[in-house]
């Protein structure tokens, strides 16, 4: 998109070239119209300072039942959307975020890790006799996907179908949304829902049955200020957890090795130094977001450097866009797995910054360090191919090479 054009840009007229390289429109817009206002009245906001702002302020809402039942109508989708943890305000988001954080304690956390390593060697050793395979498929989503059943008690049997399920109710976020994509979200919504209220029942009626580590648990009998969430709460809670847990992690395992597979001397370089797997994977978040956009509704007029967005305003924050922001980042264009400091939002920040952070950050770090150590002549092995959305980065396939 041109110079004398970017003011014309618009999320509900994106394209599939905007989705697989937003970037140059993002940085246009960020030295030109960084509080750009669109068509339908609402803004996006592609500078660091301004994205920050919105995330540090109570005043930022974050439920959207007016835009989600605008968007879905009354349905699965909408059910789902308005009673997740992700998409509501105090005193609801305080109550199931104090419930879900039991699950992400630094005890908890440190009983995950060695499942975590022992699954990731367990795919290792499995990758290793068949030198050629889909990335995603193979590796990057099997970890999440074994993590997140682990959390929920989700039996073996319905595991394969969790990315399905994830990407449908996610891609229905997106700016454009086909209605081939909304039934699908629909159905996803309604199908994975029957299937944990069984679960959940079952694990009411046999709680002495719960893993150590399991959050099912927790979610059914916890209870915050003698507050209880509903047989409605949980299952849609239960779904969040698999969309924040699954498709992201995912995301941020494939695009980390993509990234340095587009950059080979980054490569090589954590290969001869492994213990710059930490920055390597800040910077993965920082460069390719498994998140790229956010929203929020202004509930009072919210004061930036150069202009005040009254209240009402429906704000897009693009952390694509601020996480390669020069006022914040030196050569924010250039990848660098040595980059400090890192000041990404790839995880937002505030009242709704991602509760699973410190797990994802676990997951990747073990996952990719041990791949790019255990294959030294990794290499990519055909096209690769993005999953086509806006709001989420991410990859459909990886191919790859290992000999």
């Amino acid at each position: 998109m041109t110079a004398t054009t970017i003011g014309d840009f618009d999320l509900a007229r994106i394209d599939r070239a905007f989705i697989d390289n937003p970037f140059p429109t993002l940085r246009a817009l960020r030295e030109k119209h960084p509080v750009h206002r669109m068509a339908d009245g609402s803004v996006l906001l592609t500078r660091h300072a301004d994205c920050q702002k919105v995330y540090q302020s109570r005043a930022m809402l974050s439920d959207k039942r007016a835009e989600f039942g605008r968007k879905f109508g009354a349905g699965p989708l909408f059910t789902h959307h308005s009673t997740s943890l992700v998409f509501n305000d105090p005193p609801y988001h305080t109550v199931v975020r104090k419930l879900l954080a039991g699950a992400f304690t630094p005890r908890k956390l440190a009983e995950m890790e060695p499942l975590i390593e022992g699954i990731v060697e367990r795919m290792l050793d499995e990758l290793e006799d068949m030198g050629r395979f889909d990335l995603i498929a193979a590796f990057a989503m099997v970890l999440p996907t074994e993590i997140i059943s682990f959390m929920l008690g989700i039996p073996e049997s319905y595991r394969r179908k969790l990315r399905g399920y994830s990407l449908a109710i996610l891609g229905a976020l997106d700016p454009v949304v086909p209605p081939e994509r909304l039934a699908a979200g629909h159905a996803a919504v309604t199908e994975f829902g029957a299937i944990l209220a069984d679960l959940i029942a079952h694990r009411r009626a046999h709680p002495e049955g719960a893993a150590q580590g399991e959050v099912l648990e927790n979610l059914i009998f916890g209870e915050v200020d003698g507050r209880h969430l509903t047989e409605e709460e949980l299952v849609q809670n239960c779904i969040f957890l698999l969309n924040a847990g699954h498709e992201t992690t995912t995301s941020l395992v494939g695009n980390t090795i993509a990234m340095l597979l587009a950059h080979p001397d980054q490569l090589r370089l954590l290969q001869r130094e492994p213990g710059l797997i930490a920055t390597a994977v800040e910077e993965s978040l920082r460069v390719e977001s498994p998140l790229q956009i956010g929203n929020r509704l202004a509930g009072e007029a919210l004061d930036l450097d150069d202009c005040v967005l009254p209240e009402g305003t429906y704000i897009h924050t693009s952390i694509a866009g601020a996480n390669r922001d020069p006022a914040v980042f030196e050569a924010p264009e250039t990848v660098d797995i040595t980059r400090r400091p890192n000041r990404h939002l790839a995880f937002a920040s505030g009242i709704h910054v991602c509760l699973g952070a410190t797990l994802a950050r676990i997951e990747g770090k073990l996952a990719v360090g041990r791949f790019v150590s255990r294959f030294p002549r990794l290499a990519a092995d055909g096209p690769a191919e993005l999953m086509g959305l806006a709001r989420f980065r991410g990859y459909a396939r990886l191919p790859v090479s290992i000999r």
